[in-house]
């Protein structure tokens, strides 16, 4: 019992961290008449709720643009102005989550399957800013993520991806493994995870590739060779596209990182 109230406990602590973070954020890069990217994840939930009650009292003029079908979703049940992409292309502002940050602010996203959308809409975007709870900050991407880098693939020939990955991953890591890239099975169906534009969601695991600061690999030339992979149709790596990253913590308060630049 005393170990189940703990958990409870932290999980709270957890939650609140999200809503503070998402609450300073909103404060900060939220200003009157502007296009407003909105993620996906639970953390946003957060976001939108800060964005509604201040669109409410302050009587801002709003434009929102969702990333999936839970964005919008979200975005409606808040009675705030939906649009899209086709109506606005250039963003000001998307708030959105993560499932992982490095100290230069590189990303692993689409946990949730959303990476395809999140991705353009963060390429429209000016300002592109993370909320997220403590346990989101890394020193390197897979340090606490150990699900893989979700990658969305074509239905049409993703068992060629699927291969492909398995044997790029056994160069890469240096141990033989066919398990490196698999297809993503949905929890309360038979089948696969199909994303909100028909797609499928492979998970590549890649513990311990960017631990070494000797390493040859990289985030960033890690994403453009699956880019080279047909039928990957985007990856869950957001590399130099992060503005600014905000982390609630257990303690109550708000850290927030920009990327680190070279003096």
């Amino acid at each position: 019992m005393n170990l189940s109230r703990t958990a409870m406990s932290t999980e709270n602590k957890l939650e609140k961290a999200k809503e503070l973070a998402a609450f300073q954020a909103v404060d900060d890069h939220v200003k009157d008449n502007q296009v407003v990217g909105i993620g996906s994840g639970i953390t946003v939930k957060y976001a939108v709720k800060r964005i509604a009650e201040r669109v409410q009292s302050e009587n801002l003029k709003l434009i929102c643009i969702p990333t999936s079908f839970q964005a919008k979703s979200l975005i409606l049940e808040n009675n705030l102005q939906l649009s899209d992409l086709d109506t606005h292309t250039k963003i000001d502002v998307t708030i959105d989550g993560c499932d992982e940050c490095d100290k230069e602010l590189n990303l692993i996203k689409g946990g949730g399957g959303c990476q395809l959308q999140e991705k353009i809409v963060a390429s429209a975007t000016e300002k592109l800013i993370i909320i997220a709870d403590q346990t989101k900050d890394s020193t390197y991407l897979g340090e606490k993520w150990k699900k893989g880098i979700p990658l969305e693939v074509s239905q049409f020939g993703w068992r060629v991806v699927v291969d492909k990955l398995n044997r790029a991953g056994t160069l890469l890591l240096g141990y033989d493994s066919d398990k490196l890239a698999q297809i993503r099975l949905a929890e309360k169906k038979m089948g696969p995870v199909v994303t909100d534009t028909g797609n499928f969601i492979v998970d590549f695991k890649i513990e311990n590739l960017f631990q070494s600061p000797e390493s040859l690999h990289s985030p960033k030339s890690l994403e453009a060779s699956l880019k080279t992979i047909p039928g990957i149709l985007e990856s869950g790596l957001f590399i130099g596209m992060a503005h600014q990253i905000y982390f609630g913590r257990e303690d109550g308060t708000v850290t927030s990182r920009f990327p680190e630049t070279d003096s």
